[in-house]
């Protein structure tokens, strides 16, 4: 397949806000990819190349300036090839030589093939062809149910590599997809509920444990192998010494543990995650605090109902170690153990339906979190540049929230809670990552998350979303989540509803 037709959906799939459409339009390409093309055109149209780390960024993208080629004749294959040579390349010299190969490579693309290059290496290709939507679309070419897709993507933690191995292979290799220890599975995440007692009465009879304000750990244990994952599935082994000798010392031999990483202060009040991680810096060790079990001793416990899954990790792990927990229908019960916990210091409660699976990987309307402000994770899509105090640095930040059908949607602006550490580590960091300027405005690639408090949401005709944030400020940035982690525009028009 030639890098052309790629291109041509891409915009296509671009130019419609339809997911039917987006949908249809990728069905059609994937349907006529040869087994040798399938992962790289479904690396390439989710946004990624099919390499983890190039070497090159936005200067020297953008710095490679030749003539486009007049007519289409790359093939996707032949551009997966360049750039591993590209991510392949160092050394003495390598930096010439990955701008010698950029400029081989965009000197045999049309000027449409050029941009969308650009936007593919730097990893900011604005098509809609997120994740949810590629999973639809394998299902569609496939011809097989959605769920099968889903499952096998969320057991093993990529649907790149599912999708690209069942259109290369075929739909029988999605049955093959099974948990495998040390191999992380996406968490199953919560949606917000406004109160503990508003989100029983809604559950009925439901689980209320304490939110912990950590590190999400996903703990493998297989023997004497322990390994630990972060929320965004890195391997973070080497930084949990504490978590791997507490994970050794309980009796299984088998297991997998969701959970949150978290120091205790010496006054039983735990620690907030910004201290917990300056600590754990200068060698103070983080204990994992657990709320779920996956698998033990052989048995996958992903489909059964939270309810098994709990006996099953009250067996296995002491009360010391497992999150604090209630089980009530009585919403009055709810809102006092809410209330209970806030005080204790943690950062509010999620209320879990018992009779539901592990939904890996989904905001599942079966956790709701609750916290006593209104918070939301979300996207940084442009700084400008500060004034007054805040000269020299990137201060106000342009907020986004995730579009399900593709790209971001900006709710407003925000310089509020920024320490000077902060001013002075996020313009270096936006710098690494900016995409173009206009005017003091610097706009960046969808890649640093921050948690953003507020105390409403009001109608606005300024921002596209029709909705803007009411005294929005920062809270902490999100090291452990990604863009594909923030919250939606669906979730925050919810705040105004």
């Amino acid at each position: 397949m030639l890098l052309a037709d790629l291109v041509s959906v891409s915009a296509a799939v671009s130019a419609t806000r339809s997911r039917t459409r987006k949908v249809d339009l990728l069905v059609e390409t994937l349907r006529r990819l040869r087994p040798e093309e399938a992962p790289v055109a479904v690396s390439f149209l989710s946004g990624s190349p099919t390499q983890s780390r190039l070497g090159v960024g936005y200067a020297t993208v953008y710095g490679v300036e030749v003539v486009p080629s007049d007519a289409p004749e790359l093939e996707v294959v032949e551009v997966d090839s360049f750039l591993t040579e590209i991510s392949e390349t160092s050394g003495p010299g390598s930096k010439g030589r990955r701008e010698t190969l950029l400029a081989d490579l965009f000197g045999r693309a049309t000027e449409a093939e050029q941009e969308f290059l650009r936007g593919l290496i730097l990893r900011n290709l604005r098509q809609g062809a997120l994740q949810g939507v590629m999973a639809d679309a394998v299902a569609a070419a496939l011809g097989v149910p959605l769920e099968r897709v889903r499952r096998a993507a969320m057991l093993e933690g990529d649907l790149v590599v599912v999708a690209s191995r069942a259109l290369a292979e075929g739909p029988d290799t999605l049955g093959g997809a099974s948990l495998a220890l040390f191999t992380p599975v996406q968490p199953m995440l919560a949606k917000t509920a406004q109160s503990a007692g508003s989100a029983v009465a809604d559950l009925g009879q439901a689980v209320v444990e304490q939110k912990l304000d950590g590190l999400r750990v996903q703990v493998h244990r297989d023997g004497d192998r322990v390994a630990v994952f972060s929320r965004n599935l890195r391997d973070i082994t080497a930084e949990m010494p504490g978590v791997v000798s507490e994970a050794l010392a309980l009796s299984g031999r088998q297991f997998i543990l969701d959970g949150e990483g978290l120091i205790v202060g010496s006054d039983g009040r735990p620690l907030s995650f910004q201290d917990a991680m300056s600590r754990e810096s200068t060698g103070n060790t983080l204990s994992a605090y657990y709320f779920d079990i996956l698998h033990h001793d052989g048995a996958d416990l992903i489909d059964e109902p939270l309810e098994t899954r709990r006996r099953a990790l009250e067996a296995l792990v002491s009360p010391d170690f497992r999150v604090a927990s209630i089980v009530t229908s009585d919403p009055g019960v709810a809102d006092s153990f809410f209330e209970q916990t806030v005080e204790s210091g943690f950062e509010g409660v999620v209320v879990k339906d018992p009779r539901l699976p592990y939904e890996a990987g989904r905001r599942g309307s079966g956790w709701l979190k609750v916290k006593p402000t209104h918070t939301l994770d979300l996207v940084i899509l442009a700084a400008e540049w500060g004034s007054g105090r805040r000269q020299g640095w990137l201060s106000n930040l342009h907020l986004g929230a995730r579009d399900p059908d593709g790209g971001f949607v900006m709710l407003g602006k925000t310089f509020k809670g920024l320490t000077d550490e902060m001013l002075e580590w996020q313009t270096h960091r936006f710098l690494e990552i900016e995409t173009g300027r206009q005017g003091h405005v610097v706009h960046l690639r969808p890649e640093v998350v921050y948690e953003i408090a507020f105390d409403g949401v009001q109608r606005s005709t300024r921002y596209p979303g029709g909705v803007a944030l009411r005294f929005a400020r920062v809270k902490r940035h999100r090291e452990d989540k990604s863009a594909a982690d923030t919250d939606t525009i669906e979730t925050v028009r919810s705040y105004f509803r």
